[in-house]
């Protein structure tokens, strides 16, 4: 089903389309910008993540694999691939990456952002992705790959590699624990107030714009959205941790930061 981006200047039909008639091997790939300096990898975490030799943990910019075992929660459908596919590209550069850090450089976690490039140029979350290992995510202002990332998704999805082969997307009375999710569903209504803006999904999901955020977004599209079908992507929060849900609000909290996280289905 096709999808359009809720950019804050692009209409809801255009662009997006004329990209589905292209095979992704003409798609503009996610070029290295110039000469990177290289680092020696001393270990592959997961999907995601690395450790370099220097003590830097490093987390890639534009994709999230799936979740490996922790805390006692099981690991992800294609977790334990993503880890090995990441590794065996690595391996594959001499154990050395680029990297191209991000606008902003560092997580909360203190890890650094970055894109990794192998030794012959190539952009490993867009490979990653273009393999079917990992969603496309978009935060800024780390949002200079989003584009080639979106191509990269969209062939996986379409050939249904990795874990596309069976939908990943939930509805929102499907979610059962805080995390990453892909959520299709429809908007119920829309509301505006000091804490920002709100759209309520059918269900127990609402996803909430907040007002430093509202600038990036076409506020008077995502006003009109009201019967119209979603797809989302975030990290979902449990809105009843620790203190419950107070009658009429949604258990489930989905903060919307860039507009690339929120898709209108046709």
């Amino acid at each position: 089903m096709a999808k359009s981006p809720l950019t804050k200047k692009a209409p809801l039909a255009g662009a997006f389309f004329f990209f589905l008639g292209l095979s992704f091997s003409l798609q503009a790939a996610c070029p290295v910008p110039g000469k990177l300096p290289t680092f020696k990898v001393r270990q592959v975490v997961d999907g995601d993540t690395l450790r370099l030799v220097d003590g830097r943990s490093v987390r890639l910019i534009g994709l999230n694999a799936p979740e490996l075992a922790r805390k006692g929660r099981p690991a992800e459908p294609y977790a334990e691939a993503a880890r090995q596919r990441l590794q065996q590209l690595v391996q594959s550069s001499g154990g050395r990456v680029g990297l191209r850090p991000g606008r902003e450089p560092k997580d909360r976690y203190g890890r650094s952002l970055a894109h990794l490039y192998d030794d012959r140029g190539r952009n490993l979350e867009e490979r990653l992705l273009a393999d079917g290992l990992g969603f496309r995510v978009v935060i800024a202002p780390n949002a200079a790959l989003g584009d080639c990332h979106a191509a990269a998704e969209r062939e996986a999805r379409r050939a249904g590699r990795g874990l596309w082969r069976r939908p990943p997307q939930q509805a929102p009375w499907q979610l059962r624990q805080s995390g990453f999710a892909l959520v299709q569903g429809r908007v119920a209504r829309v509301e505006r107030n000091r804490g920002g803006l709100w759209l309520q999904l059918d269900g127990p999901l609402v996803l909430r714009v907040e007002p430093k955020r509202l600038r990036q977004f076409d506020v008077a599209l995502l006003e009109r959205l009201v019967g119209q079908r979603l797809e989302v992507r975030g990290w979902v929060i449990d809105r009843a941790q620790g203190r419950g849900v107070n009658t009429g609000k949604s258990r489930w909290m989905l903060p919307l930061t860039h507009p690339a996280m929120l898709e209108v289905l046709r």
